[in-house]
């Protein structure tokens, strides 16, 4: 493993000067010389660098961590060594080392690595903070014998991140061996647990180094206690931001006092933890906060619940099998929220969300239209890993309504250019939908901006509404406006806000009202807002991974006063994993010999001269053009040229013989079946195979009411093509269509070449492979179904072709209803397609976190073993893998300008896989990109096994796993997961647009204290019997 720091091993002792853990160090970093191994063997840092010249080492002692000696002094002097022993005497003297642009600090640094004797090499650069003399050579690797040269006196791109001391992990690593001795000696017996143990670690592929975006974290057991706390206002009911606020002015003014000098960490709402108990069980505390119109006072009651023991946390990190303590984690979390909150907020006005933190001073905000803004943010967690702990880190984003006045923003919002005069009912509805629940504040009373939360619009314009005042007289609102504030409204005709209750209105105009800075968006975007905040996060992975260091350095950890209340210490350096990248397999098409071969590179290949292995017929076919803008002739030759290169990819494809249909979006249904019914009519009644419909550009809801309507009305496959295709297309693009056409219709486009090679273990025995997923409906919407669905092979031994089942489900419910049935017929469906029976299932799960693992080993897994058994009474042997796409771990070149390693996006290359590291400390999962990066940073795949009846093996999953991505129909490059995840992905977005025309949702009035609406899920749309069968969804 190549070391995540400049200069590898621990650190070396040079001459004079004070080391500042928290500062960052210029030149070459601490190490230098030959870098021990993580955990020791050969060994030597170097000393010196950093902003004071050479440098002490981290104890002051002339270098060596735990064992001292003299300084050294300008002629030397030894220390007693590395960790255990060696020399790390300080050789020469620290010159100059200043904050900004210091000196050479020189000096040699001896001394062994971890448990070995051994001296050191080299000298240690010297150099300030952003500039400096490089010098000496280059720091070490976990595994390497020292890097190359130290750069001369050059301007630094970025400051080196400062470290918490010497290399954290080595720093820990003897507590960590102390304590698996100690487990061992207590001769622990647990329950054979749920989830399989990691089989042992991959060696197939080509060894290299990469960094993640994980930060390890050093822990000291302070004694955790976890404490409710429950708050009400005297007089008034407040907002829920005030409650941090409330909990920061209790801490201040009681810390030395009442809570015992304890330092708490907050989650802001109910949970409270402290390093040591406080002096007291339970407690009630009066706060006051000043500001607004008066003085708000708070009674907060605080009772302990519980000690939070991080005894299992130790054990997981020890190598013992043990669910994850999720208190114990939380309370960490905290901590590091509460140092940015409460820490690093003055001068970034960060605003929370969940595990992230959002500010307008990180980067630029942009304008995603609509009175939207994006800001950037980022996201951190912390996690058990096979290292320890460790702390994610990674850029991300979010939509953020902009603080306008709110009838700019109304005009924005309805895309209003010119004056605002009128409303129509649909914009009214609109506003009303995107205002409930935005906060805003009162700009009509001076200093008093008092804040309230919109709850509905009123259903009369503000200049027909009135209301009674307390004399019993009536106004309506503009006249008590012009009267009370000598406020003339102009904009009367719009509705009013309502921000009372219903028992108790309050109207304002809009007029009158700003909205609140920092409030999240939690509409739904439209297309043109996501394409510009995805573009505005999209980062080149050199760009992402400076981005996340600058995020560790400006938070620095490791001088907050809860880091060091709670004993967490916090390595500045992104983590350096040995890795490996997986050989791809040999493709085969059509034909004999070696140009029928493909070899792919980088995760793509291309299909000139071939043809695929198995090539579908299409007989009558149909063509419907929805974009008027298309000449006729181009149409025609677009549909002749699709039938041409067809036939040269292998697709065997009819001339067309009706003539185009030119058809309107607004009335896709009746277009649809009036083309379907003449071209059955000119046929003749024969069967019509195929329908290909081209589309405008920004087509809103034409695609999904197309696929609705051929899938589940008419029953004819269809294929959709943009309009700017049909003007621009050449041979990669047809070939590209066809093989679509040909998936659907059953074909198959390409073999492995050696598929013994590369799909042993499901060669072995008849193998049904399955993929499912859960999706559900946006966020803010309350009532739609969630879809299900599931897929399963059907062509043993080839694995190309794959059935799917779509249902809807309870909303937001997380676990496959039905799974039993649905299994049992894609089984019945396996064997009606292979002509046997499967022998091993192999199951990728998308959809779940690691929250819901215990559910789905409870529940799902039970039902697929029923659903076996009916069929064959026998228990089956079932490889039960998740797949998980949704995870903050980003993973980086170890040298970004190193070609053998990169792509030519500068994302790692296709096949590189981990299993060790930031890797769960016991259970079987790797992190897999299988895919080449196109734009931005890649997302690797996260696969985690629940269940191994077939007893797989490090090597054969992972194989397994990437050569399956090289099997996706519609596409010549290796895929980002696993097919058959990808195709129930698919599946159930595609079921989606049959939810949004179906009358899903049926709500019936309940009685007694049941509640007053009950949410009944519909079935979905049947699909036809002509399509069940295929894959009709690629």
């Amino acid at each position: 493993m190549a070391s995540h720091h400049r200069g590898g091993g621990r650190i070396g002792g040079g001459g004079r000067g004070q080391a500042n853990p928290n500062v960052a160090q210029g030149g070459r970093g601490y190490g230098g010389g030959r870098g021990g191994q993580y955990y020791g063997e050969d060994g030597g840092g170097r000393g010196g660098g950093g902003r004071t010249g050479g440098g002490r080492g981290f104890d002051g002692r002339g270098g060596g961590y735990y064992h001292g000696g003299r300084d050294g002094g300008a002629g030397g002097g030894r220390g007693a060594g590395g960790y255990h022993g060696g020399r790390d005497g300080g050789a020469g003297r620290g010159v100059g080392g200043g904050y900004q642009e210091g000196g050479r600090g020189r000096g040699r640094g001896g001394g062994g690595g971890y448990h070995q004797e051994g001296y050191g090499g080299g000298r240690g650069g010297g150099g300030g903070y952003q500039e400096g003399y490089g010098g000496g050579r280059g720091g070490g690797g976990y595994q390497g014998r020292g890097g190359g040269r130290g750069g001369g006196q050059q301007q630094s791109q970025h400051a080196i991140l400062p470290r918490a001391g010497p290399p954290l992990a080595e720093r820990y690593a003897a507590d960590a061996a102390a304590l698996r001795e100690q487990f061992k000696a207590m001769d622990i017996r647990r329950d054979e647990p749920m989830i399989p143990a990691r089989p042992g670690f991959g060696a197939t592929g080509t060894p290299c180094v990469v960094k993640a975006n994980h930060f390890f974290v050093g822990l000291v057991d302070k004694g955790l206690h976890l404490y409710d706390t429950t708050g009400k206002t005297v007089p008034e009911a407040i907002l829920k931001r005030a409650y941090r606020q409330v909990m920061s002015k209790l801490v201040s003014e009681k810390r030395d006092t009442e809570f015992g000098g304890r330092l708490p960490a907050y989650d802001g709402r109910k949970l409270l933890f402290t390093a040591g108990e406080l002096p007291f069980e339970s407690k009630e505390f009066e706060v006051t906060l000043s500001g607004g119109r008066a003085e708000r006072r708070f009674k907060v009651h605080i009772k302990h619940t519980t000690p939070v023991s991080l005894d299992q946390l130790m054990m997981l990190m020890a190598g013992y099998q043990a669910d994850i303590p999720a208190h114990a984690l939380q309370a960490l979390d905290i901590v590091l929220r509460d140092i940015v909150l409460n820490e690093r907020s003055d001068n970034m006005q960060y605003i929370a969300a969940g595990r992230s933190f959002f500010s307008p001073h990180i980067g630029r905000t942009v304008n995603l239209g609509l009175g939207v803004e994006g800001w950037k943010g980022f996201y951190q967690s912390i996690r058990p890993t096979q290292m320890g702990l460790s702390v994610i880190v990674d850029i991300s984003s979010t939509a953020i309504v902009s603080p306008l006045p709110l009838i700019n923003y109304v005009k924005e919002t309805l895309n209003k250019t010119g004056e605002l005069t009128s409303i129509t009912d649909m914009d009214y509805y609109k506003l009303k939908r995107i205002l409930k629940g935005l906060r805003i504040e009162v700009t009509h009373r001076g200093d008093a901006r008092r804040q309230y939360r919109i709850a509905t619009l009123t259903q009369r314009p503000c200049s027909a509404l009135d209301f009674e005042l307390s004399s019993g007289v009536r106004k309506t609102i503009t006249e008590y406006f012009r009267e009370t504030y000598r406020l003339e409204i102009q904009f009367g005709f719009l509705p009013c806000l309502q921000v009372g209750t219903d028992q108790k209105p309050n109207y304002l105009p809009m007029e009158v009202c700003k909205i609140v800075p920092g409030q999240q968006y939690r509409k739904k975007l439209e297309g043109q807002q996501v394409s510009k905040l995805m573009e505005s996060t999209c980062q080149r992975p050199s760009e992402r991974e400076i981005n996340i260091r600058q995020v560790v350095e400006r938070n620095d950890y490791n001088s907050s006063l809860r880091a060091n209340e709670f004993g967490i210490e916090v390595d500045y350096h992104p983590t350096s994993i040995q890795a490996r990248v997986l050989p791809a397999p040999t493709l085969k098409y059509y034909g004999t010999g070696s140009e029928s071969l493909c070899c792919p590179k980088d995760g793509q290949w291309n299909m000139i001269k071939k043809k695929v292995v198995d090539g579908a017929k299409v007989g009558n076919w149909a063509c419907i053009n929805f974009c008027r803008n298309l000449a006729k002739p181009a149409v025609d030759k677009f549909c002749s040229d699709l039938v041409k290169w067809s036939c040269n990819t292998g697709v065997h494809m009819d001339n067309l013989k009706l003539p185009v249909y030119l058809a309107r979006p607004e009335q896709v249904e009746a277009d649809l079946r009036m083309c379907y019914q003449d071209a059955r009519n000119k046929l003749r009644g024969h069967k019509i195979d195929l329908l290909l419909a081209i589309l405008p550009e920004k087509n809103g809801s034409l695609y999904g009411n197309i696929k609705r309507i051929c899938e589940t009305d008419i029953g004819i496959m269809s294929q959709c093509c943009l309009d700017r295709h049909v003007t621009r297309a050449g041979p990669p693009y047809f070939a590209n269509v066809a093989i679509k056409i040909n998936a659907k219709f059953g074909g198959r486009n390409s073999d492995f070449a050696n598929p013994q090679q590369s799909l042993p273990v499901v060669l072995s025995k008849p193998t049904i492979i399955f993929g499912a997923d859960v999706t559900h409906p946006a966020a803010l919407d309350d009532a739609a179904p969630s879809i299900a669905s599931v897929v399963a092979s059907q062509d043993w031994p080839k694995l190309a072709k794959y059935n799917g089942i779509v249902r809807a489900q309870g909303h937001r419910e997380e676990l496959i209803s039905g799974l039993e049935d649905i299994v049992r017929e894609l089984l019945l469906a396996f064997e009606e397609g292979s002509k046997q029976r499967p022998q091993q299932l192999i199951f990728y799960r998308d959809g779940v976190s690691e929250g819901q693992f215990k559910q789905v080993l409870e529940k799902e897994i039970p039902e697929i073993e029923k659903a076996w058994k009916s069929l064959y009474n026998e228990k089956p042997h079932i490889t039960f893998i998740v797949v998980q796409k949704r995870h903050h771990t980003r993973l980086f070149p170890d040298n970004h300008n190193d070609r053998r390693w990169t792509d030519n996006s500068g994302n790692i290359l296709a096949g590189t896989v981990i299993d060790k590291n930031i890797c769960h400390p016991t259970q079987f999962d790797f992190f897999l990109c299988s895919h080449a990066g196109i734009k931005g940073t890649s997302r690797p795949t996260h696969y985690h096994v629940l269940r191994d009846d077939n007893k797989f093996t490090a090597d054969g999953l992972q194989s397994l796993t990437y050569n399956l991505c090289y099997m996706y129909s519609s596409c010549t490059r290796s895929v980002s997961i696993a097919p058959p995840a990808y195709y129930a992905h698919k599946l159930a977005f595609r079921a989606h647009f049959y939810v949004n025309q179906a009358s899903d949702v049926a709500m019936s009035v309940g009685s007694g204290n049941a509640p007053a609406h009950v949410a009944v899920v519909n079935p979905l749309p049947q699909i036809k019997n002509e399509l069940k069968r295929t894959m009709f969804y690629c």
